[in-house]
């Protein structure tokens, strides 16, 4: 996860490196204002400025200031619970950590919870589901990266748990740690699956995202070449894109700049592997002897698709001068996974 940590005073300088230290496992940058800054931070001078270029590329934005500073930073950036980073506030005075934006989705009332630990403070959370300690479809499908088709249908389930109704769950997929709100049969209900289907009448499809890409292209291939060709071939394979949660390549391919511009499209990073690690997958594959002149791999696409550990789906397809084959990882679903 990435995650901007923002601050305006000393204290709350302070603070930003407590917070900080108890995101290790993250990628953490912190900004100060330059009158408070340190050598493990990045001065700003214009708060509206930073925050603008911060909100579309972190997945988090912890504020150390008041609630309403934040608010008028963030109010013009809001666009919808689906694509907005999770955005918590704490005052400098460490006593409060606010669950502000993208609290389910976004994780932000966990990392608040997180933040609140780090400093000794209240978490602040305003979520019914999470006031009465109720399941979240929300929380669950951001904790196991499943996309949520209807976002209408995914307020009808969480309304029906806050109002202590039974709902059904359905899963193409192994789940653990299951809570007892769960029946066989209900009016209402969750189905996990790749495949349309819709067990109840009111149905929450919830789809993995689960499926690598391994691409391959000629050296200067655009990204609209790159991009229809991978749309097209996906869509004939009946694979939705929203699906795909890593690309992968050769490492003569990690400075591509059409294959960059695709994986950032994607919000994505392009994982590269040598010619060595690809000759190491496991199976069998699509041999070319001028791939193999050329890279030192008899082929790219299915190898790199199957390093991250899947299964190949989508054998190497082939069109104006790129190639892409699909993997898809094992999953399993874990109702007690969180975000952060």
């Amino acid at each position: 996860m990435r995650i901007a940590v923002v601050s305006v005073t000393e204290k709350g300088r302070v603070i930003s490196e407590k917070i900080a230290d108890s995101l290790l496992e993250h990628c953490v940058t912190r900004y100060c204002f330059y009158k408070h800054c340190d050598s493990g931070a990045k001065s700003f001078d214009k708060m509206g400025e930073l925050v603008e270029r911060l909100f579309p590329t972190n997945d988090a934005l912890v504020f150390i200031c008041a609630c309403g500073i934040a608010v008028r930073m963030i109010a013009p950036l809001v666009e919808s619970k689906t694509a907005d980073p999770a955005v918590v506030v704490a005052d400098d005075m460490g006593r409060f950590a606010v669950s502000l934006l993208s609290g389910h989705l976004g994780g932000a009332n966990r990392l608040a919870e997180i933040v609140a630990g780090a400093i000794s403070a209240q978490p602040v959370i305003t979520t019914s589901t999470d006031v009465g300690g109720l399941f979240s479809p929300d929380s669950f499908a951001a904790a196991n990266n499943l996309l949520i088709t209807d976002m209408s249908a995914a307020k009808e389930i969480a309304a029906a748990v806050t109002n202590s109704e039974k709902i059904a769950l359905y899963s193409d997929y192994p789940c653990i740690n299951k809570p007892d709100l769960f029946c066989e049969s209900a009016d209402k209900g969750i189905c996990i699956s790749a495949e349309e289907k819709s067990p109840f009448p009111l149905t929450l499809s919830l789809v993995p995202r689960n499926i690598v890409l391994g691409i391959g292209c000629k050296k200067g291939t655009d990204f609209e070449t790159i991009s229809e060709h991978i749309r097209r071939t996906l869509d004939s394979a009946g694979i939705d894109i929203r699906r795909v949660c890593e690309v992968a390549s050769i490492d003569l391919k990690k400075d591509e700049g059409g294959l960059l511009e695709f994986c950032k499209s994607l919000g994505l990073e392009l994982r590269t592997f040598s010619a060595e690690e690809l000759r190491s997958a496991e199976g069998e594959f699509t041999p070319s002897e001028f791939v193999t002149s050329v890279t030192g791999v008899d082929n790219v696409c299915e190898r790199s698709a199957v390093m991250a550990g899947g299964e190949l789906i989508l054998r190497k397809c082939a069109g104006n001068g790129v190639t892409v084959a699909a993997a898809e990882l094992p999953v399993k679903f874990d109702f007690e996974k969180e975000i952060f």
